[in-house]
């Protein structure tokens, strides 16, 4: 029935558990993917998006390592928009509204087209745990499967709880029931676990909403995409969403219900989402803002099923119901099902190690929402990422971790298991010192040849990353060499409002000015001509563009991860002993045994730890 033993089984098949499965099985790790229903794989639990602010490098970067979320949300979108692009590249981010029912099935086929892959119905209600190693998994049924390592992706379903208003009953999401046993196990095991709560709105029948009277919010004139491979292309149609507000009688009537709310009634009492939070948290938290947005999302090319984006709510249903009601242009609406709250168990991710591997139990790995984060991305890198290091370390080859300098994806992991988290871990691009470095733009050049390497990517993908690095290079080169004289670029210069130019000089130095655009540029003698014998594209254009434009921006954040590249090579020796340093403060020597870092650039970035104690430690190791 199955493979002898297994190199990998991934337990559970969202975001996580889908990037883990197909990045092990790629890495030629035989694979076990186990989940509760089949059907289900890659559900889209909560909006049907993929990206936005910093979620979007995310995506970038799991395309570029090879991973599969890109390509899914290519195929599946139904909207493209570019968000930010008021501002500088470093915040351009992607996102595209997703064909909810198309991009779980594209997921699926997706990852049955995978070798190395098996897939497997039923609930995982424990772990198999011998002498501190992962041995394998047992199933509701009493089966037992072996493997060399287990990846937990469970999600909302470790002893899920839902809430709608002063109803409550056990679920993983709604219609599907929660997952026992590995929690269990995991506490005897020495790990300390706690709960979370997150919410979603509730979905309507969009044939009862009047239009009419919403904003609508179309995608962008010129629709980009998320993967840098061929596989896929920008769309050639798209949906609109919409917007419309909330009002102070819709407040008055959410407030009728929050005696009834278990969020404010003491029945939950987990810490959800600060960044998204429920509407009557949003009251609750903003008394003098007297609406607030709703996006009205499709969920798909035909179906007529809306998400409420901005609604999410564990009130009773009866009063969503007529709260909705006086919503603007919601006032026929029906209802498919109402929104709720869930709760869930997780693990402090102080417990892992950079690979995401536990520091208590060898060969079991942590992705997702286990780990305390939000969100289909950081769930999706997390699994990838978990997965590469599980089939790693099967084969006995070095681990693969990604600094913080080089991905979103090496902040995140490095922010979870150094700082832990208390609350829902969403990630923004604040979070990232060297964001100028890590934008959605250039993720295939820092990369792409990381993933060639392992294995992932392809031939193909490197020779065309590369022929777009050495394009665009050479245009920033050519731009550096070619002079204007001011007869030509005065006029530019001019109708743009910049000062004009009194002798030559370089285009490149023209074109650094922040009023000066690349459609200036190529009016200049040479350019057009240079763009069209070299055969440039629109990415290696727009590349040569930010490498120009932020040159200084960029040598100065390279600067700085260099510096700390060299605290990266400090390296604390394994079970030091921070006891014997007395002369460090006791809060230090406590977090520093907690999370045992590797490096003193990860103690330094430990919450608690001050510059003074990173002093000391580096006395203490001769440094």
């Amino acid at each position: 029935m199955f493979e002898k033993i297994y190199d990998v089984i991934v337990v559970g098949a969202g975001h996580a558990g889908s990037e883990a499965a197909a990045a092990a099985a790629n890495l030629g790790a035989k694979t076990l993917l186990i989940t509760m229903n089949l059907q289900n794989i890659a559900q889209m639990s909560c909006n049907p998006a993929m990206g936005g602010i910093a979620k979007g490098q995310i995506v970038r970067e799991i395309d570029a390592m090879g991973g599969y979320s890109g390509i899914v949300s290519d195929t599946s979108a139904i909207q493209f928009k570019m968000l930010n692009k008021s501002k500088g590249p470093a915040m351009w981010s992607p996102r595209v509204q997703s064909d909810r029912m198309r991009f779980a099935e594209d997921w699926r086929l997706k990852l049955e087209q995978t070798p190395n892959l098996d897939f497997y119905q039923e609930m995982v209600s424990g772990l198999i745990i011998e002498n501190g190693k992962i041995t394998g998994v047992r199933t509701s049924l009493g089966l037992e499967i072996k493997a060399k390592s287990v990846v937990c992706t469970n999600g909302t379903f470790l002893n899920g709880l839902i809430h709608i208003g002063d109803k409550q009953f056990g679920g993983g999401r709604a219609g599907e029931k929660a997952a026992t046993g590995i929690t269990k196990d995991l506490i005897e095991a020495g790990f300390e676990a706690g709960r979370m709560k997150t919410g979603t709105p509730p979905r309507v029948d969009g044939r009862s909403l009047d239009y009419s009277k919403m904003v609508e919010q179309p995608g962008d004139d010129i629709p980009g995409k998320f993967s840098y491979s061929d596989e896929t292309m920008p769309l050639k149609k798209q949906r609109s969403c919409h917007m419309t507000y909330t009002s102070n009688e819709v407040h008055e009537i959410l407030k009728e219900g929050f005696d009834r709310s278990p969020m404010f009634n003491g029945r939950i009492k987990s810490i959800g989402p600060r960044y998204c939070p429920s509407i009557e948290d949003k009251i609750n938290r903003f008394a003098d803002k007297d609406r607030h947005q709703l996006f009205v999302e499709p969920e798909g090319w035909k179906t007529v099923e809306v998400y409420v984006n901005g609604f999410s709510t564990s009130l009773p249903e009866d009063v969503q119901f007529k709260a909705l009601r006086s919503v603007v242009g919601f006032e026929k609406v029906k209802f498919f099902r109402p929104g709720y709250a869930i709760e869930y168990d997780y693990f402090p991710p102080t417990q892992l190690k950079h690979t995401l591997e536990t520091k208590i139990v060898e060969g079991l790995y942590f992705a997702g929402q286990i780990n305390g984060t939000t969100g289909y991305e950081e769930a999706a890198c997390q699994g990838m990422m978990a997965g590469i290091n599980a089939a790693l370390k099967v084969q006995e080859k070095d681990e693969f971790i990604l600094k913080r300098n080089e991905a979103y994806i090496g902040v995140l992991i490095d922010d979870l298991i150094t700082k832990g988290t208390e609350e829902p871990y969403r990630m923004f691009t604040s979070r990232a010192e060297y964001r100028t470095l890590l934008r959605q733009d250039n993720a295939d050049f820092r990369l792409t040849e990381k993933s060639f390497n392992l294995g992932l990517a392809g031939a193909e993908r490197m020779r065309k990353m590369e022929e777009k690095k050495d394009k665009s290079f050479r245009f920033v080169e050519f731009l550096k060499d070619l002079s204007v004289v001011p007869e030509e670029a005065n006029p530019v210069l001019e109708s743009r409002n910049s000062s004009l130019m009194k002798q030559s000089d370089k285009v490149f130095k023209v074109f650094s000015r922040p009023q000066v655009t690349m459609q200036d540029v190529m009016q200049f003698s040479g350019v057009e001509e240079f763009i069209s014998d070299n055969d440039l594209n629109e990415e290696m254009i727009e590349q040569t563009e930010i490498q120009v434009k932020y040159s200084g921006y960029i040598e100065k954040e390279k600067n700085n991860a260099d510096k700390l590249n060299r605290l990266e090579n400090l390296k604390i020796p394994d079970n030091f002993d921070y006891s014997q340093i007395k002369s460090m403060s006791y809060e230090a020597r406590e977090k520093l045994k907690k999370v045992q870092p590797k490096t003193i650039s990860q103690a330094s970035r430990i919450s608690g730890v001050s510059p003074n104690d990173i002093s000391v430690l580096l006395v203490y190791l001769g440094r």
